[in-house]
């Protein structure tokens, strides 16, 4: 019994290497399991014997594997919380960064020290009320002005609901930035403040109220939560009068942008600044009228319609980035995607493959529609991306046109100015921004039937609804409103200012057949 022999000198060998300690139990047992290994298969003696190094690793592959099934296990629980997009709209000053900021520091993104850090900050500028903007303006010019420049993004949770915060600027010259963010969010925030004076500035003509909720309700958002901000100022200290006032002005407005304000609106009082009827509901000692639900609450009741997670692939890009390849970033719209899959860049149908896909700040191995997320690339250069382009399935992908038929309604055309062929603005469609020109007015449209006219249309003016051609002179990536809503919808706008919103009702055929 020569394995015998070799067995129990390793045995002694492992004894002397633990102080000389044997188990006699432990021993007999790993003879017996040695020996029956050398029955079922004595080729495997000289493997077992001189090469005991190897089964270290092996261990640690089962371990590292395991740890990929909990992440998947945790990934997949964690993807049951449906995820919402919102963005913060409204008029400059209303309130919408100081808002996003107490979101954040009250669902526990940002702790104490960053915020005492903000508020030394806002303080050094004399600005003391600003420093719960500072959490979504990140940079330095967006906190020196007090304005949101860009769109800031940040992320939190509710016991339901995962939820992306994009926070538009307000102020008027930053509108194109404005429409990027909507076009990207599935519930609207429109933050209006009550402070004396601001309302009213906000909603008179040429006030952002007004255009942000028309634009937010061509580029998709449905759902309006109405936040009547700083009812804790002076001026206003929690009074129903000046509540009721506004909720008064704003329903009729809503209703004539197309929104249903018993179905898709609600309206709540509250305080960005101080954190009142945020996260828990508004003290009857502060404000003894309020029956209703806190911001939270709200969020978390909306109801979304579900989308498609089978349907063709679409996610237009609104940026990119080099970090060990090319990243992309963008909504996705229909369909879902995984590690691995290969797509296409369109309109310049470059073939690509996922190498990696982040949610928020997580790397997840699949993601379906609403998820906003950032994709590695491989396979096309980010030189070789603008923001317009449209990550596609293959199999089904996106068309790209230079000209489609639309259905315009005229909003508010400039001064002086005819509405006719001819006539050039630029055409803001998801994450597209390209100057066009409509070249023909095919029909006018009765508002009252929705039928068209039978007399030939040459010019229109404001509030007419009309069938146009219209021209860009880029490729850009369009679906048809009725197929795909999110990429058939629009805004013209002209000098600063939306002049049209429309939608897309025909395609010509073949067009960016790959």
């Amino acid at each position: 019994m020569d394995i015998e022999e070799d067995i129990r000198s390793l045995q002694l060998d492992s004894a002397e290497e633990n102080n000389g300690m044997v188990n006699p139990e432990d021993a007999k047992q790993e003879e017996v399991e040695m020996v029956d290994k050398m029955m079922e298969d004595p080729k495997d003696e000289v493997h077992t014997v001189s090469e005991p190094v190897h089964t270290e690793p092996k261990v640690k592959d089962k371990e590292v594997s395991a740890a990929e099934n909990v992440e998947s296990v945790k990934e997949a629980e964690e993807n049951v919380k449906r995820h919402l997009n919102v963005v913060f709209i409204g008029h400059v000053d209303a309130g919408k960064s100081t808002t996003g900021g107490q979101i954040l520091f009250l669902s526990g993104q940002v702790d104490d020290r960053t915020i005492q850090k903000y508020e030394r900050e806002a303080k050094d500028k004399s600005r003391e009320s600003w420093y719960m903007a500072y959490i979504m303006d990140t940079n330095e010019e967006e906190r020196v002005k007090g304005k949101t420049v860009e769109v800031g993004r940040a992320h939190f949770e509710t016991e339901t609901t995962r939820f992306t915060i994009l926070d538009a600027p307000g102020h008027k010259s930053y509108v194109p930035n404005m429409i990027s963010g909507a076009s990207q969010a599935d519930i609207g925030v429109l933050v209006i403040s009550a402070r004396k004076g601001e309302f009213e500035t906000g909603y008179e003509r040429g006030g952002q109220t007004r255009e942000h909720v028309l634009l937010a309700k061509t580029l998709g958002v449905s759902k309006l939560l109405l936040v009547v901000n700083k009812m804790d100022d002076p001026t206003v200290k929690w009074s129903k009068e000046r509540y009721d006032e506004i909720e008064s002005k704003m329903i009729p407005f809503l209703k004539a942008s197309g929104y249903n304000v018993k179905k898709d609106v609600l309206f709540l009082p509250l305080s960005g600044l101080m954190g009142t009827n945020m996260k828990t509901r508004v003290d009857k000692n502060i404000c003894p009228w309020w029956n209703g639900p806190c911001l939270f609450e709200a969020l978390d009741a909306i109801e979304v319609p579900l989308r498609d997670p089978n349907g063709p692939f679409r996610m237009p890009l609104f940026d990119k980035f080099k970090d060990m390849g090319t990243v992309v970033m963008g909504k996705v719209e229909s369909g879902s995607v995984r590690e691995g899959d290969s797509l296409l860049v369109m309109p310049n149908k470059a073939h690509v493959k996922v190498i990696a896909i982040y949610c928020d700040e997580d790397k997840v191995s699949r993601a379906g529609p609403g998820e906003n997320l950032r994709i590695r690339l491989s396979g096309i250069e980010e030189e070789d991306i603008l923001a317009g382009f449209v990550l596609s399935s293959v199999a089904r992908p996106i068309v790209s046109v230079t000209e489609f038929i639309a259905q315009l309604q005229i909003l508010e055309l400039l001064d002086n100015a005819i509405f006719t062929a001819g006539y050039k603005a630029v055409l803001h469609i998801h994450s597209v921004v390209e100057e066009c020109e409509i070249v023909e007015l095919q029909q006018q449209i009765d508002p009252r039937t929705k039928k068209p006219m039978k007399k030939k249309v040459l010019f229109v003016k404001n509030g007419a609804v009309v069938l146009c051609r219209v021209q860009v002179n880029n490729l850009i990536c369009i679906e048809k409103f009725s197929d795909f809503p999110q990429l058939g919808r629009f805004t013209l706008r002209t000098e600063g200012k939306t002049v049209a919103v429309g939608k897309v009702t025909g395609l010509p055929s073949l067009s960016g057949s790959v």
